[in-house]
């Protein structure tokens, strides 16, 4: 079984015991359990076999257990036995906006209602307000949020969350008397799909933010509004929520509502034993109340003897003890990118000519550009023979000459065959830049084949990057099941680098797996496989991804001045080939 699949498993035990009204702590041990391992670096059945469950954070010896189990028989007779108890379909009723396990319950109990079908049906029929506790308030509540849920099948992408946030704040900050306005929680620690959208302002005058923010552009309605806070459905469905604070405790503010939960957690325990408490309003003594700190974030971290922490790097991942022994890593930024080495042309699959991904390169003040169009067993992208390679080079080369600034190279995008050969020749692959080779096809091979032929791919001496490694797209395809311990050792082995694909369905290596790399000693790329021009400004999201991943600019090819990279693409050929 997968990662993924273990930490479903426990969060549904965690949704079942929470209908059973089981102790919340013990409620938020399968949940933390199931967080850990979505985030774990390696496959956890390998952990299993070396019997080091129970080393994994937050897993104790009763959860290990339960995991051994479903790993060893496919099933959890825990799981099982918890089904039995609680009626089928009153999970997914407990996560409608309003409910809780306890509201859930009293409408199966009382009205029959299992689905969140049956509750919008109980709801148009007006048979919620007659229940004690309800009311004809809390139905056109749960009548709306069940219109919502239903409206809203997926999470939001972090490119599609993003511009809609800022697009809010840049609009508050021009027609209210907010100070700051900053976005907060998953979309400020920039995970790679988000739920609500939470933004969080500064002002003396929250009532004006408040009317601001409800007469915003494309809100389609308000569904709470209370002296500081108010929450809004956007037109698109999506839910944008706002919480206004006084300037003097805005730091603490935009900690606490960045997260994660777990950061939050730990700092707070920490604190505890400093004799302090930390709460959304400030630090204080926890012997007077004396607040001591809270208009900035660093005020807030400075009362523990720790650093300022990049948001990014708040998930309970070691960020707090590494700020505490002062070893927290510089992190690459957007400004520090100086090309980009894997794009695509009208000569492939993408929307525009070269000319075109030029301008949009320059624009963003790059050194260089590697057009990088597919070989040509990719035919579906309209991959390049031969001929036509040669007829694209003599392109590259007339434009390179015409170019004051900008250097183009000349790269490929190659697949790499069923058998882990390259779909190119050698005499393509040596007039080549840069190479990266890719996986399009064979993705449902076993683990043990499709690893096979990745690493016969970064042995090979004419590749530069292993491009998207597993291929995955986000809510829509798993991607291929490698042993990325494996691919990291021999990347490190042969000096091959490995991509972040900046594209946002792809994010691909993830934050975990760039993490492990970057301390296994290997160089990474951060390249936005852009096919329009537009799509180059994905390299943002990309390197957010890197961030999340511990990632520092010295690890990243593409933040080296032109001459650097190209005695690096010089060299590890050379070396490969010696």
């Amino acid at each position: 079984m997968k990662n993924q699949q273990v930490a479903q498993v426990l969060n549904e035990i965690a949704d079942l015991l929470e209908l059973r009204g089981e102790n919340v702590f013990r409620v938020g041990a399968y949940r933390e359990a199931a967080r850990q391992i979505e985030a774990l670096g390696e496959p956890i059945g390998e952990i299993d076999q070396r019997g080091d469950l129970d080393k994994i954070p937050h897993v104790g010896a009763s959860i290990a257990g339960k995991i051994h189990e479903l790993l060893q028989t496919g099933h959890s007779r825990y799981l099982e036995q918890l089904q039995r108890q609680v009626p089928a379909g009153l999970v997914e009723l407990m996560h409608v906006p309003g409910l809780g396990p306890k509201r859930a319950r009293q409408l199966y109990d009382q009205l029959g209602v299992v689905t969140v079908a049956d509750l919008k049906t109980a709801v148009e029929q007006h048979r919620v307000c007659r229940l004690p506790h309800f009311g004809e308030k809390s139905e056109a509540n749960i009548r709306q949020a069940v219109e919502q849920l239903l409206q809203r099948t997926r999470r939001l992408l972090l490119s599609e969350a993003l511009p809609m946030a800022e697009r809010a704040a840049e609009h508050l900050r021009r027609s209210s008397p907010a100070e700051r306005v900053d976005l907060a929680g998953s979309l400020r620690r920039f995970r790679e799909t988000i739920g609500d959208l939470d933004l969080l302002a500064a002002s003396r005058d929250p009532e004006a933010v408040l009317d601001a923010f409800t007469r915003l552009p494309g809100v389609a309605r308000v569904d709470a509004r209370g002296e500081t806070k108010a929450t809004v459905i956007t037109e698109e469905g999506l839910q944008l929520d706002l919480r206004v604070v006084d300037p003097s405790v805005y730091g603490a503010a935009l900690q606490y509502f960045t997260g994660s939960k777990a950061h939050n957690i730990k700092l707070r325990t920490w604190a505890e034993q400093r004799g302090l408490k930390i709460s959304e309003y400030g630090v204080f003594r926890a012997d007077t109340d004396e607040r001591i700190a809270g208009a900035t974030e660093e005020e807030v971290y400075a009362c523990m003897g720790l650093p300022w922490i990049p948001p990014e790097l708040r998930e309970d991942r070691g960020e707090l003890e590494a700020a505490r022994e002062r070893r927290l890593p510089e992190l690459v930024a957007l400004e520090q990118m100086r090309g980009d080495l894997q794009c695509h042309t009208k000569w492939s699959d993408g929307q525009r000519t070269i000319e075109e991904m030029v301008r949009a390169a320059e624009s963003l003040g790059y050194e260089y550009l590697a057009i990088t169009d597919h070989s040509q067993a990719l035919g579906v992208a309209g991959g390049l023979s031969s001929e036509r390679r040669r007829e694209q080079r003599a392109e590259i080369e007339a434009v390179n000459r015409s170019l004051p600034r900008l250097r183009l190279l000349v790269g490929m995008e190659v697949d790499i065959r069923s058998d882990g050969a390259l779909d190119a020749d050698e005499e393509m692959l040596a007039a080549c830049d840069v190479v990266v080779a890719s996986l399009h096809s064979g993705l449902g091979q076993s683990r043990e084949q499709v690893t096979r032929r990745v690493l016969a791919a970064i042995h090979h001496p004419r590749v530069h990057v292993l491009g998207h490694p597993t291929n995955r797209l986000i809510g829509r395809r798993e991607g291929a099941d490698l042993d990325l311990d494996a691919i990291i050792h021999a990347a490190a082995a042969t000096g091959t680098a490995l991509e972040i694909n900046a594209q946002p369905d792809r994010l691909d290596l993830n934050d975990s797996h760039a993490r492990r790399a970057v301390e296994s000693g290997v160089r990474l790329v951060i390249s936005t496989d852009a096919h329009s021009d537009t799509q180059l400004r994905y390299m943002r999201l990309g390197v957010a991804t890197a961030r999340r991943g511990w990632v520092g600019p010295l690890r990243v090819l593409n933040t080296r001045p032109l001459h650097e990279l190209l005695a690096w693409l010089y060299d590890k050929r050379t070396e490969a080939s010696g």
